[in-house]
């Protein structure tokens, strides 16, 4: 992974424009964990995990998320409500502004790297001016060797200035924080919050329209990992799913754990050199390698700890999104290097509250295409103001804030190789079973983990009369049983005891279904059209 505590190279900001600065280049993570606790911005957990609490937004602000329309994007980018445009000229005076800021400061500098296959590879600056921030740099980005450093470029740069306040009248922002991707200038320029999770996910997104549109690569929202055979697993999720979770197996080398490319050489890899779960309720008999991950090193976010240092994971006074970065070497049983050969199965998960999804289904590829561009998952009743029963949540491919091109074009991608490697993809509901979010109960983890080994096992048989059921709404095929899970789970109308109810909420969501899909079907083949649930009208 490269130590960097040996490094001397010394490097200027004048050529951002960011004059006069005391650089902090390249410092490693304890360095960085010990100028938090000292600075007052951080404290020290009894694992020795650094906890930090990330101010007014702890999670990311999509409404504040622009792409700069320029002649790189203005004929690639799906514009609306998820891509916003942003004017160049703008984006020069807002970036004037922010170095300007940044002048004289004590700033943090790391280089990096994303992609885990040297033929994809894209180097990374990023400036920080907090700390914390640049550790978060150091766990979820590539870290390069010293002997890398020695000639290292970077193409693309990142500048973080969580204390810089954007004035909207005057920038064109539309509150005074934001995360602007400039593809000219190859800067995501991000202000006006300390939520780490806008450094990651503004390469990410510059990623997912770096890759198919130059490389030919698929990039995807998911964790994947990889068996003894050399079987790789995918699994797409949005978050609070159990994508980080489920992909976190003892038995199985982990890959990654949210980003990564699928190349026309049929191998996928991971974007990044760490992990970044959520830690809401967590705890060691459930989560094991997540829990024993956090130690010196992982950086804590919006987590409640008492004066001993210990950490309330239940404690949601501060965010229901309280999260964990952590390097991946972090991780026991993970795949060096982070890329895998020969795709088996993509498993798509989704925690519907609804309660009418089947535990586990298997698509076929126009159900595949479909579910991936609808993204399904639901939002339940206290996340968010105003929720007082379950809402559907639908978000394309699985990560529609990261997306910048139409999902049909990820879709059109994903259908090819998934016909191209013979993988077979599952619908995985992580959800309710025998009723909705407030009746019935969450999916026994235990359960979910059954069902995804007896996939990877090849347990359920061959897709046929005997071994599966047709899902009389949605049209899925579920499984008639499984090793280690009740047959009557496997059925979600049998957990409900009351069929009415039950096909009344269905055909509810499978509305939910159409209505949200209208906005693709101009862009999409008659045969994915097919792939969603039947009609119905109350």
């Amino acid at each position: 992974m490269g130590n960097q505590s040996h490094v001397t190279k010394t490097i200027s900001l004048d050529q951002y424009g960011i004059k006069n600065a005391k650089i902090s280049y390249q410092l490693h993570p304890e360095e960085l964990h010990d100028i938090s606790i000292s600075s007052g911005q951080g404290k020290e957990t009894d694992s020795g995990a650094l906890a930090i609490n990330t101010g007014e937004f702890t999670g990311r602000s999509p409404k504040d998320r622009f792409i700069v329309k320029d002649d790189i994007t203005k004929d690639h980018v799906w514009w609306g409500d998820i891509n916003i445009p942003f004017e160049s000229g703008n984006f020069d005076k807002l970036y004037d502004k922010v170095v300007d800021y940044l002048s004289n400061k004590n700033l943090f500098v790391r280089d990096s790297y994303a992609c885990a296959d040297a033929d994809y590879k894209l180097n990374i600056r990023i400036i920080n001016e907090y700390s914390w921030s640049n550790q978060f740099a150091y766990n979820m980005f590539l870290r390069p060797t010293d002997k890398e450093l020695e000639n290292f470029t970077p193409e693309w740069t990142i500048i973080n200035a969580p204390g810089f306040m954007a004035d909207p009248k005057l920038d064109g922002t539309r509150q005074h924080n934001f995360a602007i991707l400039n593809f000219t200038k190859k800067i995501a320029l991000i202000g006006g919050t300390g939520y780490t999770g806008e450094i990651k996910k503004g390469i990410f997104s510059a990623l997912n329209f770096i890759l198919p549109v130059y490389k030919n690569t698929l990039p995807m929202h998911c964790s994947a990992n990889v068996g003894k055979d050399g079987d790789t697993a995918v699994f797409f999720g949005l978050s609070g799913t159990g994508k980080t979770t489920l992909s976190t197996d003892p038995n199985r080398s982990l890959i990654g754990d949210d980003e990564h490319g699928w190349t026309k050489e049929n191998t996928i890899f991971n974007f990044e050199g760490g992990c970044y779960a959520k830690v809401i309720n967590l705890n060691k008999d459930n989560e094991p390698e997540i829990f024993d991950a956090i130690k010196k090193g992982a950086i804590l976010e919006n987590v409640v700890l008492d004066d001993a240092g210990h950490v309330n994971f239940e404690d949601t006074s501060i965010t229901q999104n309280t999260r964990v970065s952590y390097p991946i070497n972090h991780i026991e049983n993970i795949q060096i290097p982070s890329k895998g050969k020969n795709p088996k199965n993509i498993f798509f998960l989704t925690a519907d509250a609804f309660g009418v999804l089947p535990p586990i289904s298997k698509l076929t590829p126009s159900q595949a295409a479909y579910h991936f561009i609808s993204g399904y998952t639901a939002k339940v009743a206290g996340t968010e103001a105003g929720v007082v029963e379950p809402v559907p949540s639908f978000s394309a491919c699985f990560g529609a804030p990261f997306m910048p091109l139409h999902p049909s074009k990820y879709a059109e991608m994903l259908s090819e190789k998934m016909i191209e490697a013979g993988v077979n993809v599952w619908l995985v509901n992580t959800g309710w079973t025998g009723g909705p979010y407030g009746v019935g109960t969450r999916m026994k983890l235990k359960y979910t983990r059954a069902m995804i080994n007896a996939v990877l096992n090849g347990d359920l048989g061959l897709y046929n009369y005997d071994n599966y059921h047709i899902h009389s709404v949605f049209g899925v095929a579920q499984p008639r049983s499984c090793p280690g899970v009740p047959t009557q789970v496997l059925s979600p109308r049998s957990t409900w005891n009351n069929d009415q109810a039950y096909y009344t909420t269905a055909f509810k969501l499978s509305n939910a279904f159409r209505e949200n899909f209208k906005k693709f079907e101009a862009h999409c083949s008659e045969e994915i059209r097919r792939g969603g649930p039947q009609r119905y009208a109350f």
